[in-house]
């Protein structure tokens, strides 16, 4: 990073994100004895998804019937891609963290029906309670620093490199193991809190050698009023939809109608109405999700009588299934000394192929947070003084050297345009065929060409991680489509419309995809036993 100031920290632990799953992996590294520093692209607590946002929470009292129900309850859905034992591993975990958190003082309701209802969780609360456990605890936490390359030997990974974009400082931290939750990728559709998501995990982890997995369920999009960056889709379970005439949208829903309404907003505007809701359900609903009502108290509207525009904001792989591949039960890679939790890793393992929502990747962030961070405190022990005798260079070898103040390359914003023209339409993402991921590709193809030739504009360090994440958003687009290419068929939430049936012919498999300049796509064959599942 030439002759700029650097800070440089020594540690045993790095966590890469400071959203639920890093706060977990970092207070859990912590408490095995290994000393953790956090890096945060925004500021750790107040950041990401979960935040800004009310989340239900997979916890299921410890009834083997009622764990049974729990896992197979989006099994269809899902494509019958989930992992049994994982499922169960991640329901156990879960509902031992989430009874910790009220005891370390989570304002709980204290009885639901005889029970404690610990099954939601309000993001500002959660995390400013994560953010106080995490330094109290002992971890070091840099705000506003993002990562932007991870520094590497022949051994594995060791550390990496960032920016502090309120400071005109960088950062270089060797560590003996290295923790990524830095979210997944929403391609700056403006989801609320998702704008720092950018892909930057992927990218990352991709450059060290790690392995990807379910990038063809990379393409979640939600329901969200037009006038609103809300994107929590609860309460549009209690919709009715209409075409602009008013007559009303007959299948149309937030689940599995979620297509039609797709199809229609390719011709015409969209609206709904919250007409199915009981009469005492309008006093909760707000209470539950205060940030979804706050949109229509602005605009005057009462979604309950009143029609309203809606539209589909995508979401990419925050809340698809698509990340970086596990090779282990401790979350790691098949990069020594790097780990993945959260949206940063795949969410095959418990969702198979359809979104979790919140309440299952909740549940996936608190349970993958936890073992991430026991396995690289474990990780990082082993090494002990030799992690420090490592000659580590940076994995994205040319990248951040192409960065300049040209005019005469793409700069960030030309390329985030690009791949959004690529990415954000249904008709290209959610409606997929060979011909148009094919012709997407070679666009995406080209800019990533482009991308090596240099980023310019580029004249302080934001500028720097603008340009790094309009990279991740290319490398991301490249993978998704792909990987979608290679699944000739219709599961979960890829849907190809030349070939709309389940492949009966072929084992169960996920697709593992590898590589950055030439992107390889392989199989990885599942245990025989699940029958296959009907088309969603």
């Amino acid at each position: 990073m030439g002759n700029r100031e650097e800070l440089k920290l020594d540690t045993d632990v790095l966590v890469i994100g400071g959203g639920p799953a890093g706060t977990w992996a970092a207070l859990t590294a912590a408490e095995r004895g290994a000393d953790v520093v956090l890096v945060d692209k925004g500021y750790c607590g107040t950041s990401g998804a979960t935040a800004p946002s009310g989340t239900s929470v997979l916890y299921v009292n410890p009834e083997p019937k009622l764990r049974e129900q729990a896992r197979t309850a989006r099994e269809a859905l899902g494509g019958y891609l989930s992992d049994d034992e994982w499922s169960h591993r991640i329901m156990h975990r879960t509902y031992e963290n989430v009874n910790r958190l009220a005891d370390l003082g989570y304002p709980f309701p204290a009885v639901y029906e005889g029970y404690a209802y610990r099954s939601q969780l309000q993001g500002p609360e959660y995390m400013r309670l994560m953010r106080k456990l995490v330094k109290r605890a002992g971890v070091r936490i840099l705000d506003h620093s993002p990562a932007l390359e991870l520094i590497v030997d022949e051994h594995g990974v060791g550390g990496a490199r960032g920016t502090q974009t309120q400071k005109d400082r960088d950062w270089t931290i060797r560590a003996g193991a290295v923790v990524i939750a830095a979210g997944g990728c929403a391609f700056l559709s403006k989801a609320l809190g998702c704008n720092v998501l950018t892909g930057d995990s992927y990218l990352l982890a991709a450059e060290s050698g790690a392995d990807l997995s379910g990038m063809e369920f990379s393409n979640h999009y939600s329901l969200s009023p037009a006038f609103s960056s809300v994107t929590k889709g609860r309460f549009f379970n209690y919709a009715t939809f209409y075409y602009e005439d008013g007559t009303v949208i007959e299948g149309a829903g937030s689940q599995k109608g979620r297509s039609l309404i797709a199809k229609t907003l390719l011709n015409q505007p969209v609206y709904a109405r919250l007409d199915q809701v009981e009469e005492y359900m309008k006093e909760w609903m707000p209470k539950a999700q205060p940030n979804f009502f706050l949109p229509f108290r602005r605009k005057g509207i009462d979604p309950f009588r009143d029609l309203f525009p809606v539209i589909l904001r995508l979401e990419g792989t925050v809340r698809g299934t698509g990340g970086i591949h596990l090779t282990d039960e401790s979350c790691g890679t098949k990069v020594p000394g790097l780990y993945a939790a959260g949206d940063a890793a795949t969410r095959e393992l418990l969702c198979g192929g359809f979104t979790g929502g919140g309440s299952y990747n909740a549940a996936w962030a608190i349970s993958s947070g936890y073992w991430a961070g026991e396995g690289a405190a474990l990780y990082a022990k082993r090494l002990g003084p030799n992690k420090a005798k490592r000659n580590l260079t940076g994995a994205s070898g040319a990248a951040l050297k192409g960065y300049s103040a040209s005019t005469d390359v793409a700069n960030s914003r030309e390329i985030v345009k690009a791949v959004q023209d690529e990415i954000l339409p249904y008709d290209k993402n959610l409606f997929r065929t060979e011909e148009t991921l094919t012709e997407s590709l070679r666009r995406l193809d080209h800019i990533w060409s482009e991308i090596k030739r240099g980023i310019g504009g580029v004249q302080n360090n934001l500028d720097r991680v603008r340009a790094r994440e309009s990279e991740a958003m290319a490398a991301t687009g490249r993978w998704m489509y792909t990987t979608a290419l290679e699944r000739k068929e219709t599961r979960g939430m890829h849907k190809r419309l030349d070939y709309p049936e389940l492949d009966e012919t072929t084992p169960l498999h996920r697709l593992i995809t590898s590589g950055t300049d030439q992107i390889e796509v392989s199989r990885e064959y599942l245990k025989t036993g699940k029958k296959e599942a009907a088309a969603v």
